[in-house]
């Protein structure tokens, strides 16, 4: 078996000295900490260990960046309106640093991963004391500490990106989880920037993957959402096969935990061994997320995505025919630069026969460093934004007839809480991840609920409890 990259226990012994020095320095002192989280469910979980680490140095966690001591981006760089975003709140958080100068301000991963952008927050963005990339994560305990020591701007985006195991996660105490199985992508679609900002994949050894997971099941967590840029890799780097498959269902055994999902899939790996462990595992739910990107076959070969239409559909007849109530959804990008129209109907013609739940779909954003950004594009502005609401039309009809369909059906729903725009109603979620609202008792939130259900949007499901 090969050896995943790891940092050394002696490593995370360190950082968690670090932690425990801060936490020492800042004793009788009220601190805040405010993590904004931007991009991908990955970034989500990230941010649950910055908040981990945070929490051991004595920070309690604040949403406000008024009363916040250290405000810390944590980045996307997979678009470009993410990214200026980001810049957008960097500029407006000066005064913050005008008016409190001893607060911390720091922006860490996926953007100053890339040595460029690195470069521009440092030169127009002087208030910025914290700079570090996805790779230097594990580190950030003594990152910041030399900023408070010294009060001098740190930076820090180099490193391998070894996986860190043994570092705290503070989570919000719900129901549902995110746990990533492997970090990084070996794929190189011509758009994406994601392999060189978190690297090449490694898998994170299932008995660590496991003890996480039980931990979470002790905690009253009874939904994980297992993450990774290509879950069908997983464990690829440790000279494994279908060892996804084999994690699943290994996951579906610990006690207490209800419900599993994955994501994302990659459609030119994905193998029956995984589909069936899908249909076989009664705990992993009948929901897929398979970009799809394109429906020409001239635009997934230009994109480098190593698949064409027949075999996306062969992956989805095969899904249907062991899990036959399969929620599919997707990912487009609309205007590649190659993409004409004869291309964006055939993406149409796709999206009319997979009748995916939802979609996930932006207009095409160059990333500087990959070929698609080399590409002259042969549409205009105005023709993307045309395609992508045509697109949208046709999804949304797709959407409604199939939540229309569950219009007096009873499913399970895990009760996550209160509805977000219904206060006075319960929210969960049945096995496909359609939300639905209903009235229901509190005490329910965290156990699951039969619901029939009575009405239908092209987004959520009203029910009643049975």
């Amino acid at each position: 078996m090969k050896a995943t990259p790891t940092v050394e226990k002696a490593e995370i012994e360190a950082q968690l000295a670090v932690m425990r020095r801060i936490k020492q320095n800042n004793a009788g002192r009220e601190l805040k900490a405010l993590v904004e989280t931007y991009g991908c469910q990955q970034n989500v979980n990230d941010s649950e260990r910055l908040k981990g680490m945070l929490a051991e140095m004595g920070y309690t966690m604040t949403e406000s960046r008024g009363e916040a001591d250290l405000i810390l981006l944590n980045t996307c760089a997979v678009r470009e309106n993410a990214e200026q975003r980001v810049f957008g709140v960097l500029g407006a958080m000066k005064h913050i640093k005008d008016e409190r100068p001893n607060v911390i301000i720091g922006v860490c991963g996926c953007m100053p991963q890339q040595s460029a952008v690195a470069e521009r927050i440092k030169a127009k963005h002087r208030h910025v004391d914290l700079i570090f990339g996805t790779h230097a994560l594990y580190r950030f305990p003594s990152l910041l500490a030399e900023a408070l020591e010294h009060r001098s701007r740190v930076v820090d985006i180099g490193g391998g990106g070894a996986i860190a195991e043994g570092l705290p996660s503070l989570r919000d105490g719900g129901v549902k989880a995110f746990v990533s199985v492997m970090y990084g992508c070996n794929n190189f679609c011509s758009y994406c920037v994601v392999p060189y900002v978190r690297g090449r994949e490694r898998s994170r050894a299932p008995e660590d993957v496991l003890a996480e997971v039980r931990a979470l099941a002790e905690s009253g967590v009874k939904e994980v959402m297992l993450l990774g840029q290509n879950v069908n890799s997983y464990g690829n780097d440790r000279g494994e096969t279908d060892a996804f498959a084999r994690l699943l269902e290994s996951v579906g055994k610990v006690n207490g935990i209800e419900r599993i999902r994955f994501m994302s899939s990659h459609p030119k790996d994905i193998s029956k061994t995984l589909l069936d462990a899908m249909a076989r595992c009664e705990k992993v739910c009948n929901q897929l997320h398979l970009p799809l990107q394109s429906g020409s076959d001239r635009v997934l070969k230009d994109m480098n995505r190593r698949y064409d239409r027949e075999r996306y559909l062969e992956i989805v007849d095969y899904a249907r025919s062991v899990m036959p109530d399969l929620a599919l959804t997707t990912d487009i990008i609309v205007g590649f630069p190659t993409e004409e129209r004869a291309d964006f109907e055939e993406t149409l013609d796709m999206l009319r026969r997979i009748r995916c739940e939802s979609i996930f779909s932006f207009i095409f954003s160059p990333r500087e460093g990959t070929p698609a950004a080399k590409m002259k594009s042969r549409a205009t502005d105005e023709e993307k934004t045309a395609w992508f609401n045509e697109m949208l039309e046709v999804q949304n009809a797709v959407s409604a007839e199939r939540s229309l369909a569950c219009v007096g059906k009873t499913y399970d729903i895990l009760v996550e809480g209160p509805s977000r725009h219904e206060p006075d109603m319960l929210m969960g979620r049945t096995y496909a991840n359609k939300i639905v609202n209903f009235k229901g008792d509190p005490s329910l939130v965290g156990k699951i609920a039969r619901v029939r259900i009575i009405s239908a949007q092209t987004w959520a499901l009203l029910g009643e409890p049975v």
